[in-house]
């Protein structure tokens, strides 16, 4: 069986009798548009998009983990502005002879990722490519909140992190080197573990500035500090290489801290908090805003890759 052979429609039903609906949603999939409440008046928007070769392989990931990480990309950068998701748009081009049991999975890892936060998927598009892409769309709600940007971060604020850093990055290095152990490394690039609730959290406490980390801790708290005409430091002994990290680095010949450092995927949440402010729980100490411009490490210039580009 393979989609052509379910044909569009066919496989728009068998995909959203999968799904199912919060209370945000009012109107689901089957009108031109999905109708999601907005009770603050203001909505919370963000994209992101996976592409087969580039972002996810079906050999290393199944349907379901694919759905999971690309709705966590985009729920996480909700949670980031400090608002609490309420819908996935998902728009899903695919090559004709794919099996549609792989478009049903991925429904299911969407689907379940969501429910995390009680958002729903509301609707979405399919079409043919030759190229295997799943394009999400997040809505939020900032419950009458400001919502928290990255242009607030000012000197002698605290930078703090919620989330961890690191383990997706050495998973796909794992992946990348043919093995699939250590598994805890594994499932965490197959399936980010996101603190959404730290966003909301962050912004009823005060945070100035704040982000999601995707693409690496450096290149991401790099866009705060540019926004905010700021300088960030890091402590290098905030971070806690956990032992499987540790055994699978020295095994793999990586210095670890390359992966909690600048590894992306695992969408920790970073956010600068003025001085003295109590933290939210889930949330911990890692450097400090200054004068200046950039992000350093322990006062230094960190040797090797910040992060993630999506053109190299």
């Amino acid at each position: 069986m393979t989609v052509a052979g379910v044909g569009e429609f066919g496989l728009i039903d068998r995909v959203t009798a999968r799904l199912s609906y919060g209370e945000s949603c009012l109107l689901g999939p089957g009108d031109d548009a999905a109708v999601v409440a907005a009770p603050d008046r203001r909505v919370v928007a963000s994209t992101d998009v996976l592409v087969e070769g580039r972002h996810f392989r079906r050999d290393w990931s199944g349907a379901r983990d694919v759905g999971h990480r690309a709705a966590a990309a985009n729920l996480a950068d909700i949670a980031a502005m400090g608002a609490t998701p309420t819908a996935l748009l998902v728009a899903l081009c695919m090559p004709t002879e794919l099996d549609p049991a792989w478009a049903e999975e991925l429904a299911d890892g969407l689907g379940a990722e969501a429910a995390l936060v009680g958002a729903s998927v509301v609707g979405g598009d399919m079409s043919a490519s030759p190229t295997l892409t799943v394009a999400v769309t997040a809505l939020g709600d900032l419950a009458g909140r400001a919502p928290v940007v990255r242009s607030g971060a000012r000197p002698g604020d605290v930078v703090a992190l919620a989330g961890r850093t690191g383990w997706a990055a050495a998973g796909y290095t794992v992946l990348s080197r043919g093995f699939r152990t250590p598994r805890l490394l594994v499932e965490a690039f197959r399936r980010p573990e996101v603190p959404y609730a730290a966003g909301p959290a962050a912004a009823q406490a005060g945070a100035t500035a704040m982000i999601d980390v995707s693409d690496g801790l450096l290149a991401d708290l790099g866009h705060v500090a540019a926004a905010s005409g700021v300088a960030i430091d890091l402590t290098r002994d905030a971070f806690e290489v956990p032992r499987q990290m540790r055994d699978a680095a020295q095994a793999l010949g990586v210095d670890p801290y390359s992966w909690i450092l600048a590894g992306g995927d695992d969408h920790a949440l970073a956010a600068t908090f003025p001085d003295g402010v109590a933290l939210p729980a889930g949330w911990r100490p890692v450097g400090r805003v200054g004068d200046g411009a950039g992000v350093t490490v322990d006062g230094a210039d960190h040797e090797g890759p910040r992060g993630w580009d999506h053109f190299r």
